[in-house]
């Protein structure tokens, strides 16, 4: 494996020298090994220490996925029902027209309430980013923030996807007082040690008694790397602190069907469950997307199902991915929010199929949008505009000593020869275009055609 890997190692890295991305650990699973396990770049910056493979990191929002598999730990046993109301367990109050929330709801982001962006205040009021604050310190805060949110509900429960972090907060609590435990302390007993994720923590002092801890960083609009912390807190929905290490046995946990080392976790069944199309998300690059509990759910990634789940508290990132039928499975954690870490692991996935991860069509889109950047210019230099790219949109930017123009460029259809935009002018949809040919780039903007400079 690892000598076929390099087209994978040369990716990442080039991902992270672009967005800047200070260090990121990856491993790979195939059935019940590990076959692969890398740190990249810098765990801290100034001491010049390396990330390798047991650099602590925060996972964010793929704690959502331990926090269900504990929830149908306690369904298989009976303690909980996915059909019981939020309100037996907690005192939320919360009726989306009239209509009572469930476990199932909260499991699938489906209660009716949009995100009421209680963790984007957190953790930009703890890294001091906004000048908003949001004093929450437990998820009784959380549930006593919500409780004017029935007004708030845009449907029924069960009708759409709304991602909802509140929801998972609640559902910490759920367990709690279903087994009397704290959350962390049943996390820790029924899933960290039987799956042997002994350097996976939920509290600031495990991790400095630890010390392999991945310094937070944020990067600024010019690209600087800041020092910053991390925003310990509430852990249901994203508080999870782990190292690829000790993801791989997570991962291998799922790939045997709930069986890790002869020790069953939770039944087969219910890991099928997890991974069920409950809520249909949007219409990504792949197909239809779906969330199952606590699990995104791809069901045509190459042919095959991808389970998976994303994570960000800003100053650290993860992904983990796996496919179920072909038993593999990735995991990536870095230090800072830069290029998408899920798209470094369906590259991964994609080359571990046996397919070329370059034509992967996020690849292929990349790759054109960062050909058309650069500056343009009208007949003999007559007026400038400078093409940029932020994430999947193109900006067209014509500015002189006193004022600037932006338009922002919406992409229509993306191929190597013709790409067609469209920007919005006095609420009129205007076509663009850019034409590749022989290495010559020329864009149609309005009125004007012009030539990118080589």
């Amino acid at each position: 494996m690892v000598g076929g890997f390099e087209v994978c190692e040369r990716f990442i890295l080039d991902r992270m020298r672009e967005s800047r991305i200070p260090g990121l650990a990856v491993c790979v699973v195939e059935g019940d090994r590990v076959s692969y396990l890398r740190g990249f770049g810098f765990r801290d910056l100034d001491s010049g220490l390396p990330v390798n493979p047991g650099t602590l990191f925060g996972i964010g929002s793929v704690t959502k996925s331990f926090t269900a598999l504990a929830v149908l730990q306690l369904v298989e046993k009976g303690r909980v029902d996915l059909d019981d109301s939020v309100d037996e367990y907690v005192d939320l109050g919360v009726k989306p027209f009239g209509e009572d929330i469930t476990v199932h709801h909260l499991l699938t982001h489906s209660s009716g309430i949009p995100a009421l962006a209680y963790a984007e205040a957190f953790i930009r009021g703890v890294l001091e980013l906004d000048v908003s604050w949001l004093p929450v310190s437990s998820a009784r805060d959380v549930i006593t923030f919500m409780k004017g949110a029935g007004d708030w509900a845009y449907c029924k429960p069960g009708e759409k996807f709304f991602y909802l972090n509140e929801g998972y907060v609640i559902l910490g609590e759920i367990i709690a007082r279903a087994t009397g435990l704290r959350y962390e302390d049943y996390v820790k007993k029924s899933i960290l040690l039987p799956l042997k994720m002994e350097r996976s923590y939920f509290f600031r002092e495990e991790v400095e008694r630890d010390g392999d801890f991945a310094t937070p960083y944020i990067i600024d609009r010019e690209g600087r790397h800041v020092k910053s912390k991390f925003p310990y807190g509430i852990t249901a929905d994203g508080g999870l602190i782990s190292n690829v290490v000790d993801l791989a046995n997570y991962i291998r946990m799922y790939l045997n069907r709930g069986v890790f080392e002869g020790f069953e976790v939770i039944d087969r069944d219910m890991i099928e469950l997890m991974e069920k199309e409950h809520v249909r998300r949007f219409d990504g690059v792949f197909g239809p997307e779906y969330y199952g509990y606590g699990w995104g759910i791809i069901p045509n990634f190459h042919g095959y199902k991808l389970v998976h789940h994303s994570g960000s508290v800003l100053v650290h990132t993860a992904y983990v991915g796996y496919i179920p039928e072909k038993k593999i499975g990735v995991a990536i954690l870095a230090n800072a929010s830069g290029y998408p870490l899920s798209n470094i692991g369906m590259y991964i996935l994609t080359h571990l199929l046996g397919y070329d991860p370059e034509k992967l069509p996020f690849i292929e889109k990349d790759r054109i949008l960062n050909k058309l950047t650069g500056t343009y210019e009208t007949y003999k230099s007559t007026m400038k505009i400078e093409v940029k790219k932020r994430g999947c949109i193109l900006e067209a930017v014509s500015r002189d000593k006193l004022t600037e123009f932006t338009w922002t460029l919406i992409p229509d259809e993306i191929s190597k020869d013709k790409c067609t935009f469209y920007m919005i002018s006095n609420w009129r949809k205007m076509p663009v275009e850019f034409t590749i040919k022989d290495g010559r780039v020329e864009l149609i903007l309005e009125r004007y055609k012009l030539i990118k400079k080589t």
